[in-house]
C-alpha cells in the first residue's frame, strides 16, 4: 500500500460557533443513486488504492463485488423482479434496479477499534474511525471484530485498512472525495446532526410520495443498539438483507457480559451434576 498515511491531530476538532466537539459522517441516500461508481473511483485515486482487475463476476455489472483493503467505497448492484413503487419501467416484466454505495460504518461502538489490541485503531477528532498503518501488526482481531465485515487484510503487508473518511482532508477543511464526486448528491457528507435531520426529511418526502418501503438503516442510536448508531447511514428502498447488511449488528463487546453469563450458567449446571452424582455414589455405598 502506497497511500500517504496522514498525522492524526492530538486536539479535538470544536465547532467555532457552538464549541461542541464536531461529529462528522455520511448519509447515504440510495433512492437517488444512479450506480456510476464515480465514487469507488474518486476513493481509490485519491487514497492511492490499486484497482482490483478487470475480470468479469458474472454478479451483474460489478466488477469489484465487495468492500476490501484495497475497495473503501463500494457501489453494489442488486436487481430485483419487482418495481419500486410508483415505478414503471415499460419492459413488460416488473424489474427494478437498486443501488448502494458502502463503505465503513465508523459505529458508535466500533467493534473494530474496542479490540484492537496494539492501538492502532483509533477515534479521530471529527469522532470517525481510523486505522493506524504504522501501528496496525496485522493481528486480524479487527477484521473479525467488524459486524459488517468492512475492515480487511492487505494480501501483501497484511495490515488492515479502510475507509478513513478520507482524515486528510477533512484537515483541510475539505469534502471526503467518495461525497465530492457524486453527481446526484447520493453521498451527503456534513455535520452528523444535520444529516440525521435531512434523513428523516427525504423519509418523510418518500413515504407522502407512496415509497411505503423506503426506510433508514442506522441513522439514529436506536435505530441498531449493536452498533449505538452509525457515522455513515443509509436510507433503503427494500429491507438490509437485500442490500448484504445484516438486519442486526451487534459489536462483539456487547455480548461480553452475555457470554460470561452463559458460561458461568454452564459451571453451575456442571457443578450441581457433579455434586448429585457424587451424592448418588455414596448412597449406592
Amino acid at each position: 500500500m502506497s497511500n500517504p498515511t496522514p498525522t492524526l491531530h492530538t486536539t479535538t476538532a470544536n465547532d467555532p460557533v457552538t464549541g461542541v466537539a464536531r461529529q462528522v459522517g455520511f448519509f447515504t441516500d440510495t433512492s437517488v443513486c444512479i450506480g456510476c461508481k464515480a465514487c469507488e473511483v474518486a476513493c481509490k485515486q485519491w487514497n492511492q488504492l490499486p484497482d482490483d482487475g478487470f475480470s468479469l463476476t458474472a454478479k451483474s455489472f460489478d466488477n469489484t463485488i465487495d468492500l476490501s483493503a484495497t475497495t473503501w467505497r463500494h457501489v453494489g448492484f442488486i436487481e430485483r423482479d419487482e418495481p419500486v413503487s410508483g415505478q414503471e419501467t415499460n419492459l413488460g416484466d416488473p424489474f427494478s434496479w437498486l443501488f448502494i454505495a458502502d463503505s465503513c460504518k465508523h459505529c458508535e461502538d466500533a467493534g473494530c477499534l474496542d479490540n484492537c489490541p496494539t492501538g492502532a485503531l483509533v477515534r479521530t477528532e471529527y469522532d470517525t474511525v481510523y486505522v493506524q498503518p504504522d501501528i496496525c501488526n496485522g493481528c486480524g482481531t479487527c477484521v473479525v471484530s467488524c459486524p459488517f465485515g468492512v475492515i480487511d487484510k492487505h494480501p501483501t503487508d497484511g495490515r488492515a485498512w479502510k475507509c478513513t473518511m478520507c482524515y486528510d482532508r477533512l484537515k483541510d477543511d475539505e469534502t471526503p472525495a467518495c461525497a465530492q464526486a457524486c453527481p446526484t448528491e447520493a453521498i451527503a457528507f456534513g455535520e452528523l446532526s444535520e444529516l440525521r435531520e435531512r434523513a428523516d426529511v427525504r423519509l418523510a418526502e418518500l413515504h407522502d410520495r407512496g415509497v411505503a418501503e423506503a426506510r433508514l438503516y442506522g441513522a439514529h442510536d436506536d435505530d441498531l443498539p449493536g452498533t449505538r448508531g452509525l457515522h455513515a447511514f443509509y436510507l433503503l428502498l427494500d429491507s438490509p438483507d437485500v442490500y448484504s447488511l445484516p438486519t442486526n449488528p451487534v459489536a462483539p463487546q456487547k455480548t461480553v457480559n452475555e457470554g460470561w453469563r452463559s458460561m458461568a450458567g454452564a459451571l453451575g449446571a456442571m457443578a450441581a451434576g457433579v455434586a448429585v452424582a457424587m451424592l448418588s455414589g455414596r448412597r449406592a455405598r
